[in-house]
């Protein structure tokens, strides 16, 4: 069986059917997202963001910041379960209602990461080998957020839309880092921006 690129079991895909009928069935009370792309949680939400995985290299911790709705957080932590058992993700969500779902579903598909309910410039910093973020927030502030928990040699993974590459410019007034920017197979006018060594100019 395969989610975009990746080779999974049978039993993988059935935790991400799982996962899609828990977001369905909680996005009306708490909205995880939007209701307009509801119906399309599989390709717009899921395959989405499946496609940050092979862009990781190794890695044991990986943090997703604003995890919401638990996209990519607990997609990497459905797809690492069996491709990758070693790995352990954070997800870190100040709003208490979505942490509280997303700690549901982790007991309920048998998943083991971790939730914490805090705001990102507040938590400790996290040493993380992936930094991830989806939805959350413009690259300057992104970037300020790995600046604080993003490990020496470790690689920011950042959904970002048709206007990324405004985004780079700006946040390079004030940033200095490398960039590999990745076209999105689910949105070809989208990016997955992969970024490594940041630093405030």
């Amino acid at each position: 069986m395969t989610v975009l690129d990746l080779d999974v079991s049978r039993e993988t895909l059935d935790r991400l059917s799982s996962f899609h009928d828990l977001l369905t069935k909680w996005n009306p009370k708490i909205n995880l997202v939007s209701k307009t792309s509801l119906a399309e949680v599989w390709d717009r939400h899921i395959r989405d963001s499946a496609q940050m995985y092979p862009l990781a290299g190794i890695c044991r911790n990986w943090v997703d910041m604003g995890s919401g709705g638990g996209l990519p957080g607990l997609v990497i932590t459905i797809i690492a379960r069996e491709l990758d058992p070693e790995l352990h993700v954070t997800m870190i969500e100040s709003d208490m209602r979505k942490a509280t779902f997303l700690r549901t579903v982790i007991r309920e598909l048998g998943l083991t990461a971790t939730v914490l309910t805090s705001r990102i410039e507040q938590t400790d910093p996290l040493n993380a080998d992936v930094l991830s973020a989806r939805a959350l927030a413009d690259l300057s502030s992104l970037l300020s957020f790995a600046d604080r928990h993003l490990s020496p040699t470790g690689q920011a993974l950042f959904f970002k839309g048709e206007t990324w590459q405004k985004e780079v410019d700006e946040a390079r007034k004030a940033w200095s880092f490398d960039l590999v920017s990745h076209t999105s197979k689910t949105n070809p006018n989208a990016a997955i921006l992969e970024v490594r060594e940041i630093e405030r100019v």
